[in-house]
């Protein structure tokens, strides 16, 4: 008589755990940073430019080193 044991299902992480997802996040703060760099129109985008590029950079940073 044999016992056929499957394998634990893996256990899905947060939305806000995964690398993926996050890195794609983190990018889209750096491009919309540089996209308010060089914009002409409005002063507050130029104000909040570089607090969004360095707030991407960071949490690219971090993301990843989270495992895949």
């Amino acid at each position: 008589m044999t016992v056929e044991t499957s394998p634990l299902p893996k256990k899905k992480r947060p939305f806000f755990l995964r690398r993926g997802p996050m890195e794609n996040i983190a990018t889209a703060l750096i491009a919309l940073g540089f996209l308010m760099l060089f914009q002409p129109f409005a002063l507050v985008l130029y104000t909040w430019s570089l607090v969004t590029l360095l707030a991407g950079t960071l949490m690219f940073i971090v993301v990843s080193k989270f495992p895949e």
